[in-house]
């Protein structure tokens, strides 16, 4: 009896130990991908970087081979919040309101006021009434499919979603949707309705820069990104250590601990990717080797 259990954990052993090694993912020979791998540092097995575009049109949104591989090699794959717990999504729609009782109109002259509800009501079709309460950043999202050409729209990390449900892969967050509410209620609510009424009185540039960075995302121009972001952001500079680099810091002092354990597939807004404090150079400075993939 003992004999045959020697035998069988033989079995098991040697099979583990004859798995082919999977070939190694296509380095890209410039940077101008959104799919990164990093490696070294005491790492066992390679991670994975992704930068993914918040609202597009859904037939825009195509995944390569190389990004499915590198979501199979991945244990976990972990997004800036767990887009796969209903618990987040519903626990968002409780948080989208201001704090203090605050409301549109007391952010705004009578007539801002009543240029904004016109828009809703005309563009949108949507009572401004019923969403008197609502932080204006989470009113400004409501702006972007008039912005774009096509009448099915998604988000990139929706559809990343549905693979790594394909795949069987757990879905993590980097934060807590608490924590993002508490982001935009660190930043004025006074500073968001001016940013909100600029978007609406200047749609047509606003629509030119949006399709200028879904171009460029699309190109996967990378380094131009981070251009377009500041951008685009003009407005909130002062804000920016809050909306970006500090959140990269802490992303960063959790993903050293969690690449330890296992290799993850981790998918942010390319934003938080770019830039002397984005997560490519924080984690180079760190030790890590992180390198352009192939992404097409």
């Amino acid at each position: 009896m003992k004999l045959i259990k020697l035998i069988a954990l033989l079995i098991v052993f040697n099979s583990c130990k004859a798995q082919p090694k999977l070939p190694a993912l296509t380095i890209n020979k410039n940077d101008n991908s959104l799919l990164w791998q990093v490696s070294g540092n005491g790492l066992t097995q390679p991670s994975y970087l992704f930068g993914t575009f918040h609202l597009m049109c859904k037939s825009d949104i195509q995944f390569s081979s190389q990004l499915t591989s590198a979501v199979s090699r991945s244990e976990k794959v972990y997004m800036e919040m767990d887009m796969d717990d209903p618990a987040t999504m519903l626990g968002g729609l409780l948080l989208m309101n201001m704090k203090e009782g605050k409301t549109l109109k007391q952010l705004y002259t009578a007539e801002e006021y009543k240029k904004i509800e016109t828009y809703f009501n005309d563009s949108l079709h949507m009572p401004l009434s019923f969403i008197q309460s609502m932080k204006p950043f989470f009113l400004e999202a409501l702006l972007y499919p008039k912005m774009m050409p096509c009448k099915t729209i998604s988000g990139v990390e929706e559809e990343l979603v549905k693979v790594a449900k394909l795949q069987k892969k757990e879905i993590k967050g980097l934060e807590t949707m608490e924590f993002q509410a508490g982001v935009f209620d660190s930043i004025p609510y006074e500073e968001q309705a001016k940013e909100l009424l600029k978007s609406i009185d200047s749609m047509a540039a606003s629509k030119k820069d949006f399709d200028t960075m879904l171009n460029v995302y699309k190109s996967q121009r990378i380094n131009e990104i981070e251009k377009l972001f500041t951008k685009t952001e003009a407005g909130l500079q002062e804000h920016q250590d809050l909306l970006l680099n500090d959140r990269n810091k802490n992303w960063v002092a959790q993903l050293k601990t969690i690449m330890k354990t296992n290799p993850v597939f981790v998918a942010v807004g390319t934003g938080h990717l770019v830039g002397k404090q984005g997560l490519i150079a924080l984690l180079r400075k760190e030790g890590y080797t992180v390198k352009p993939l192939l992404n097409q």
